[in-house]
């Protein structure tokens, strides 16, 4: 087709994808068309911002390394990761879910711990914390034999991954429920966080007047066959960037409640002083058991990087 004005052009880029063989591939991608080209028209985009965009969209990929992903940032960001989830799960976002953002920071293959076991695997300053966690289906049955990844940051807001300082996989660990749908296990309490702000993403929150900081949270992830695979994200009650989240991922179903025990008796016989325990239940439903390829496959081999911090402006 010779186009001969801009609306043709929308017509012969839909009609040629109409020859697609795979309906859903001819599905998504005729709706990605319409609205991308909505999108130009309505923002009445011109060439200099258009190659503005491209350039952002080519640094979002040079960006992205095996200890970092920022193109998975930057979706969390403007809300897409937490739209997803949210449009995917819970009866298909019709009730509440325990599901949430997978998060940049899953590796695959940590290590097997018994249910009971600490993921400190390296000297992790931090206040001890006990956490119990219970899978359950949909009818309330506990759901056995389910495998259960946790991963979190240290006490100073960093991920393994991105601090040599600490041991490969500290902080990680996976378990197995038992007949009740149970594990636990021993670690420090996770802090919140800014999320980096030397790519686009920064560039994205500076010109919001946002903070870059993301609550304390603690990551599940429930594989069993016969179940839809569950990301999850537990967020403490006590911090303060609950109502903010920079990813939009909190919700009221994964606000858990992180207790603070002073005077009581811990149960680690080593633990003296305060130290945090977290009880919490995840339902997960029926589906197919399948694994995402993981945002990152790896640990950095530079030093650990910067925390700077936004402070959040405007009404």
């Amino acid at each position: 087709m010779i186009v001969s004005n801009q609306q043709e052009v929308t017509e012969a880029v839909l009609a040629e994808l109409s020859r697609a063989p795979d309906a859903r591939f001819r599905e998504i991608m005729s709706a990605a068309v319409r609205h991308l080209h909505g999108f130009a028209r309505e923002a009445r985009l011109s060439e200099p911002e258009f190659h503005q965009a491209c350039a952002v969209i080519a640094k979002l990929g040079q960006l992205t390394t095996e200890s970092h992903n920022e193109v998975v940032l930057i979706a969390g960001s403007l809300g897409l990761s937490a739209l997803v989830c949210l449009l995917n799960n819970g009866d298909r976002g019709q009730t509440d879910t325990t599901a949430n953002l997978m998060g940049p920071f899953w590796r695959m293959d940590s290590p097997r711990t018994e249910s009971g076991g600490s993921i400190v695997r390296s000297p992790t300053p931090g206040a001890p914390i006990f956490v119990n966690a219970w899978v359950r289906d949909s009818s309330g049955r506990a759901v056995e034999g389910a495998e259960v990844d946790v991963w979190h940051t240290s006490a100073d807001g960093y991920y393994e991954n991105q601090d040599p300082a600490q041991a490969d996989m500290n902080l990680r660990g996976k378990f197995t429920t038992d007949a009740n749908g149970h594990i636990a296990f021993r670690s420090v309490k996770p802090a919140g966080y800014p999320i980096p702000l030397s790519g686009p993403v920064g560039a994205l929150l500076r010109a919001q007047g946002r903070h870059n900081m993301r609550p304390a949270h603690i990551h599940f992830m429930i594989y069993k066959p016969g179940f839809k695979t569950q990301f999850s994200q537990v967020y403490s009650s006590d911090d303060p960037n609950l109502e903010t989240d920079v990813q939009f991922g909190v919700t009221r179903a994964l606000v858990g409640q992180y207790v603070l025990h002073d005077g009581e008796t811990a149960p680690g016989a080593d633990v003296q002083g305060p130290w945090y325990s977290l009880d919490h239940h995840f339902v997960i439903e029926p589906g197919e058991a399948r694994l995402p390829k993981p945002p990152i496959t790896g640990k950095t081999t530079g030093p650990r990087p910067e925390q700077a911090v936004l402070e959040r402006t405007g009404h």
